[in-house]
């Protein structure tokens, strides 16, 4: 399995890099995706708002982000911007996960 991932980095002062999986959802209903930073490291993000308040950054600037996750076990596959194809793979794969933990998926 590959993991698409988009890097970006905060426009604050912490300038922190964060790693968004546009394709793995952070809830039940897709509406977020996963997300990773070194500080807190996973975690849901509004993969819109998060584009909003970031910038994009070249992989010299999020290499060691991305040794980290390779060394958790990700198969990384950076883009630049996440498309809708991803974003329904993430609602789709959220709507599986939820059918599959259902505890009524069994009852007529």
């Amino acid at each position: 399995m590959v993991d698409v991932v988009v890097f970006r980095r905060w426009q604050d002062r912490s300038g922190d890099i964060i790693a968004l999986f546009p394709e793995l959802p952070a809830d039940v209903h897709g509406r977020y995706c996963n997300s990773y930073m070194h500080t807190g490291q996973h975690g849901g993000a509004d993969y819109h708002s998060v584009i909003q308040h970031t910038v994009p950054v070249e992989p010299k600037q999020y290499a060691e982000l991305a040794e980290e996750l390779r060394l958790v076990g990700y198969n990384l596959r950076p883009v630049q911007h996440a498309s809708r194809r991803h974003h329904d793979q993430r609602r789709a794969t959220a709507r599986q996960m939820a059918d599959t933990t259902s505890p009524n998926k069994d009852k007529p």
